[in-house]
């Protein structure tokens, strides 16, 4: 197989390790990729949503398959771009249509979904600028903290978390009005505030059946003790420890089943990946968020924890015959930590050297935000999460172990990474 991988984080170098793994690998292409999918296949400097420079290359490459890692080319419609366009229609895209991947792109338009097939959610309301007014008296009438949320992409850093009425009425105003997350924020959605603790649950279906991946939690806040500004995330475990059989059966019966069969409800195609952002409340899970595509950094620690052939994984999807896969798992713990530049998740400068003290031994390091410069054998920082170490272990305690001694090893200017991943669980 030719494949075509799009994107350029720590997820698309976990999937570009993976799939170089495959017999059934031929070429793997990655666009744009970042220093570490080199080691895995041919990178290609183009956008993400340059539609018709994809459809250039994968003519030119007779590529087979298109595996979109980031949400953004599939709510812009790559899946119909390819599905409207006479030589592209039978390579097989891995992603849902624009219509489905609405279920990330519009945060109203998943909580209506989740209302209208009975699926689990924290009460909310949506409002843009004709009807704030209504907003604020909607923040007066619920209890502190207060949840806002962007409608559109913003990145993962549009959903606000707020401990005063004063703080959520500013950024109410502040979404809205001065478009802090530009036409993301011109809608938000406001929403109860569900106590309890987050992990991710994975689904890959193919429009009628469905495989439930490793589930992982993730850590988005910049500091320790999971305080300051959300990122896109400084870390990930998986198995987690909560999510036991009773807790598993609850989010397959109430959340994952009624979800693919609204979809089909609802006429909406559905064939690729479904993050279940997930909320655990006394041991019931309740859905934070949907996003249309593997999360990022849980990606780094639930790909080296699957066994199968991840070829053969997306060939059952595209072929509609994921019904016949046995999904086959590795039953050690798989954590992951993100080193970033220096003020992240602000402003960071890049083009810091990296450099390893001793060999990393034990873990693999998944290049997040990382580039190269012609004539030269170095690594920069190219973003503001730079390198995912990841390391499987008979324990969890002893994945984070291997983690952060190889987390150690690791040099640029201004590096920094939490010490706490895991330490909740």
């Amino acid at each position: 197989m030719r494949i075509l991988l799009l994107g350029s984080g720590g997820r698309e170098h976990a999937l570009a390790w993976k799939i170089a793994q495959s017999p059934l690998l031929e070429k793997l292409f990655i666009a744009p990729g970042n220093a570490g999918t080199l080691s895995c296949g041919e990178n290609l400097a183009l956008a993400v949503t340059d539609f018709e420079g994809i459809r250039k290359v994968v003519l030119e490459n007779m590529i087979t398959m298109v595996i979109v890692g980031p949400e953004d080319p599939l709510v812009r419609g790559i899946h119909d771009f390819f599905l409207a366009d006479r030589d592209l229609v039978k390579i097989p895209v891995i992603g849902p249509k624009a219509a489905s991947a609405m279920l990330e792109g519009s945060k109203d338009f998943a909580k209506q979904f989740m209302v209208r097939h009975g699926i689990p959610t924290a009460a909310f309301k949506t409002f843009d600028s004709s009807n704030i007014q209504e907003g604020f008296k909607f923040i007066r009438s619920l209890e502190a903290p207060y949840v806002l949320k962007a409608d559109g992409l913003a990145a993962g850093k549009g959903v606000i978390i707020c401990a005063t009425l004063e703080e959520a009425e500013h950024e109410l105003n502040s979404m809205i009005v001065d478009a802090k997350f530009g036409a993301a924020s011109n809608k938000v959605v406001i929403e109860e505030f569900l106590s309890g603790i987050e992990c991710s649950y994975f689904v890959l279906t193919d429009g009628r059946s469905y495989l439930v991946l490793p589930e992982a939690k993730d850590y988005k806040k910049i500091g320790e003790g999971d305080t300051g500004p959300n990122t896109g995330g400084m870390g990930s475990v998986s198995p987690v420890s909560f999510a036991g059989r009773d807790f598993h059966t609850k989010v397959e019966e109430r959340i994952i089943r009624p979800t693919i069969e609204g979809l089909r409800k609802d006429g909406l195609d559905y064939s690729g990946f479904i993050f279940l952002g997930l909320m655990n409340v006394k041991g019931n899970p309740f859905v934070i968020e949907y996003n249309c595509r593997l999360g990022d950094p849980e990606t780094e620690s639930v790909i080296p924890r699957i066994r199968n052939d991840f070829l053969e994984l997306m060939k059952a999807t595209a072929e509609r015959r994921l019904h016949e896969i046995t999904l086959l798992t590795d039953s050690r713990s798989c954590t992951t930590v993100m080193l970033v530049s220096k003020g992240y998740p602000g402003s960071y400068e890049k083009g810091k050297i990296i450099t390893v003290k001793t060999p990393v031994e034990g873990s693999t390091i998944f290049h997040a935000g990382t580039v190269t410069r012609p004539g030269s054998d170095a690594i920069y920082t190219g973003g503001g999460r730079v390198l995912a170490v990841t390391s499987l272990g008979d324990s969890m305690k002893a994945a984070l172990d291997l983690t952060y001694l190889n987390a150690d090893r690791i040099q640029f200017e201004g590096r920094y990474f939490r010490k706490d991943i895991g330490f909740d669980l």
